[in-house]
């Protein structure tokens, strides 16, 4: 049985990967964090601060394949200062000992505007957590290029989902239906949204990790090709939670304006204007390459969040 080594292990999608590895992979995992916790019981658990080159490269030494699903608090200067360190050390770490290195990536990178996205689009970053995330996603191509260990990367649009998922349409839509509250929309309502609910993003980076001809690529995770806009979106997850369809629009000048006196509106600013069109993010590749991959609708995410709120479950 393959080891199989997550670096990152205690965010969502990283919770949500090892419970796939375990179920359908490996019972040989390891969860490598400052804090690890088992999520499966065969689980190993290795305490490493990535940011140390020699600690990371004892949490990975052995493994056949290393997936990076590290992720910072939504701070600019710590993104700047911390994520690529800890990119290079990993990168660095997996060379090393051998193993394939399969990279989740997200879409911070990408024009912000309504062209489709695939994963040959142009890198064109608006704000500083974008010129992190496009430098970062260009360190793993050039491993790719290097060729000296089989690598990937996993991309994902914004998140929706279960649990501990954080994003926008989480947090202003989801939550404050749960919460019986009102829901907000950030900027407009008729603009096409690309979601991956959160499971369905960390099962397709368990299939992509354990499927030796889809290293040496980048790969869009699936999404439902049924791109709602948050009109429609907030309006079905309404009468899914059975309750009043009415929402709230927030004006992008409402949110600029916010953003001078709240620390955590400032760090979203940047993605701002991508509420403003379309966003088309395309994963043909992976459901041509995969067909049997069960894509979650819209309509059974949201309904399995109701029913996760239903049993009491944070």
């Amino acid at each position: 049985m393959d080891l199989q080594t997550i670096l990152g292990a205690t965010g969502q999608i990283a919770v949500e990967l090892a419970k796939e590895l375990g179920r359908a992979h490996t019972s040989d995992l390891r969860l490598v964090s400052r804090n690890p916790r088992k999520v499966n019981s065969t689980d190993t658990l290795f305490r490493a601060d990535l940011l140390d080159p020699e600690q990371t490269t004892a949490a990975v030494q052995g493994s056949d394949v290393v997936y990076f699903t590290a992720g910072l608090p939504a701070n600019t200067e710590l993104w700047e200062k911390q994520f690529p360190t800890m990119l290079k050390n990993a990168l660095d770490a997996t060379r090393a000992t051998g193993a394939g290195f399969a990279y989740f990536d997200n879409t911070y990178m990408y024009p912000q505007d309504s062209r489709l996205q695939t994963e040959d689009t142009t890198f064109s970053p608006l704000g500083r957590k974008g010129r992190v995330r496009a430098a970062m996603a260009s360190m793993v191509l050039k491993e790719m290029d290097r060729g000296d260990i089989p690598v990937l990367i996993a991309r994902a649009p914004e998140f929706y989902g279960p649990g501990r998922t954080q994003s926008i349409t989480n947090s202003l839509i989801l939550d404050k239906l749960k919460a019986g509250k009102k829901p907000r929309v950030p900027v407009r309502d008729d603009t096409l949204r690309s979601l991956i609910w959160t499971p369905d993003a960390s099962r397709g980076l368990a299939v992509l990790g354990n499927t030796p001809d889809a290293f040496g690529q980048t790969w869009h995770l699936p999404v439902d090709g049924n791109r709602l806009t948050y009109r429609q979106f907030t309006t079905l997850a309404a009468e899914v939670f059975g309750q009043d369809a009415g929402y709230g629009v927030i004006p992008r000048w409402v949110l600029e304006a916010a953003a001078v006196f709240s620390p955590q509106v400032r760090e979203l600013k940047e993605l701002l204007p991508r509420y403003q069109h379309d966003n088309r993010f395309d994963s043909t590749k992976f459901t041509n390459r995969f067909p049997e991959f069960s894509v979650t609708s819209y309509r059974e995410g949201l309904t399995l969040i109701r029913e996760q709120g239903e049993q009491g479950i944070a």
